[in-house]
């Protein structure tokens, strides 16, 4: 029987809306005008103010020669006028690209000029970095200052602005205009595999999309963390990473206070913190140990901050000591080429009453899928597999906001999208609540003794010691089994020179006799180190590793 579905014609003069991102400023505007937007202790305005800027910003642009269609490009520390590059770059047609201030010389010239950037927005602090490549650049045509303080810096470069100056002699009006809202409002570069960086891209529709999935996700669930526009935030996920993990979309959409911190220092975002009554942060874990381990953390009252954690697997120990220190900590999932949010780890009603371990058992969960967006786990032969908590695969994800493909690569593009469904890279299990949880990467993942055994599980298993603060796992070559485990540990201060790699193996063995992981899951080698090597995002950056320790 043939599948009919009903059409009406709609009405000629009804207007088309289309899902744009200039949309989510305009309820800020009725509900919170005077809303404080932060920039470290340098700059505080209202949400009014904010949007007089974005207005003088694309007006400052155009001024530039800036047509729809063009890319302008953001060097900066995340601040107030990143929020609004967020909004006036696509809001006026053009496409915003994001880029990783962390790049290598390389990478940097490559993403500019493979992006086609037409303008740079770069901080004064990154200008060196522009120096360095200014004589490779295909399409660039202006370069425009950031700057906090007044004064044009010595440098090689051409200016032709100052980011302030020219909102200043701009008018604070401008029509954003009405477009088809599969228009292409962002662009960046993810680094996370080998080879050169891969472009990604969305649309205005998949944006405002994946700020509604949030906005019900983080708002709208009875759970341990409910989000409203009565909340304090402050990112500590870089801008350019993912849009921030498009939570800065969102937030303006509540009319919530926004804090900026700029350079990321942790006595810095303490105080902020305390200072600007933050309640709500995202960020990789790396980020959150750094914090706790600062010296002025013993002065933070944290209490009540509510921090989802995100960009890597949130270790047990590490989100042990973050509730005891009262910080509402809870892990959500994503990915550059997802927009990024896929799932977060939203306690179910049943489960808050639940005692802390057995709270954390849920909370260092990948997560529960965000409304519209399907999660599966599929075997090499794209078959689902059951929920059942115990049947591994790759996660494979449908939403209406993934990226559609990378930018100029067709064939990378054909191979994330296999079969019509986005290929992760990442193995994991769904248990019978609907909990997704990662057990590795599949290029992480460690096969030793005729059995795949998870590095995220044997971190997860290590940052429960009480001696250790951080810690890698990566898979080393080895004659007998193929690959063996290899531990990193930094250890807490006040046991440096007491634990000793026997305790740490002894340790595992207890895991061993409770059948959690096989006997083949004890490290071999167990290092110390005083610090574990990062990616330009902050996560354990494991290729690093591998190449640091794999031939040793």
């Amino acid at each position: 029987m043939k599948s009919r579905t009903r059409k009406i014609k709609p009405t000629p003069s009804a207007y088309n809306y289309q899902l744009l991102i200039k949309h989510i400023l305009r309820t800020p505007l009725i509900y919170s005008p005077d809303q404080e937007i932060v920039y470290r202790d340098v700059h505080r305005y209202t949400y009014k103010d904010f949007a007089k800027r974005v207005a003088r910003l694309a007006n400052a642009l155009a001024g530039l020669g800036v047509k729809p269609g063009q890319t302008v490009a953001v060097m900066d520390w995340d601040s107030h006028r990143y929020l609004e590059c967020f909004f006036a770059i696509p809001m006026m047609g053009a496409v915003l690209h994001t880029i990783n201030i962390r790049l290598t010389t390389e990478q940097l010239i490559y993403t500019i000029n493979h992006a086609e950037d037409d303008v740079i927005l770069v901080n004064r602090e990154f200008l060196p970095m522009l120096e360095a490549v200014k004589d490779r650049f295909e399409t660039v045509k202006k370069i425009v200052l950031i700057a906090d303080e007044p004064g044009t810096p010595e440098t090689g470069l051409a200016l032709d602005a100052e980011y302030e100056t020219l909102l200043a002699d701009s008018a604070d009006e401008y029509d954003f205009p009405d477009f088809d809202e599969d228009s292409v409002a962002t662009t960046f570069y993810t680094t996370g595999t080998t080879g050169l960086p891969k472009g990604v891209f969305f649309t205005h529709r998949q944006l405002v999309l994946h700020t509604y999935a949030i906005l019900s996700s983080y708002c709208g669930f009875h759970c341990q963390a409910k989000l409203d526009s009565a909340d304090v935030y402050m990112p500590i996920t870089p801008m350019f990473h993912v849009h921030a993990w498009g939570v800065p979309y969102l937030m303006t959409m509540l009319g919530a206070k926004q804090v900026y911190p700029g350079r990321y220092e942790p006595d810095k975002l303490l105080e902020l913190l305390e200072k600007e009554k933050v309640t709500f942060s995202h960020c990789v874990p790396t980020i959150l140990h750094m914090l706790l381990t600062s010296p002025a953390a013993e002065k933070t009252d944290l209490s009540g901050w509510k921090v989802i954690i995100g960009g890597a697997a949130l270790p047990r120990g590490l989100a042990k000591t973050a509730m005891q220190r009262g910080i509402n900590v809870y892990a959500g999932y994503g990915m550059s080429e997802t927009c990024p949010v896929l799932t977060v780890a939203n306690l179910k009603p049943h489960m808050l009453d639940r005692d802390m371990e057995k709270q954390l058992d849920v909370r260092c969960r990948t997560g529960l899928p965000v409304p519209n967006s399907y999660v599966e786990i599929a075997d090499p032969q794209g078959n689902f597999l059951p929920h059942d908590g115990n049947a591994a695969g790759e996660v494979i994800v449908r939403t209406p906001w993934l990226t559609q493909g990378y930018v100029k690569d067709p064939e990378k593009s054909e191979h994330l999208w296999e079969n019509g469904w986005l290929h992760t890279g990442d193995i994991g299990f769904i248990d019978t609540e609907g909990y997704l949880q990662i057990t590795d990467r599949l290029k992480d993942v460690i096969k030793t003794g005729g059995e795949w055994v998870s590095s995220l599980e044997l971190e997860d298993i290590v940052s429960r010691h009480e001696a250790v603060s951080e810690a890698a796992v990566i898979g080393i070559p080895d004659e007998k089994w193929g690959e063996t485990p290899m531990a990193l540990i930094v250890l807490k201060e006040e046991y440096k020179g007491k634990v000793t790699a026997d305790e740490i193996r002894d340790h595992y063995a207890q895991f061993v006799g409770r059948g959690v992981i096989p006997k083949y899951g004890i490290p071999k080698r167990v290092e110390f180190v005083d610090e574990i090597a990062k990616t330009s995002v902050g996560k354990l950056d494991k290729k690093e590793l591998r190449k640091q320790y794999g031939s040793k």
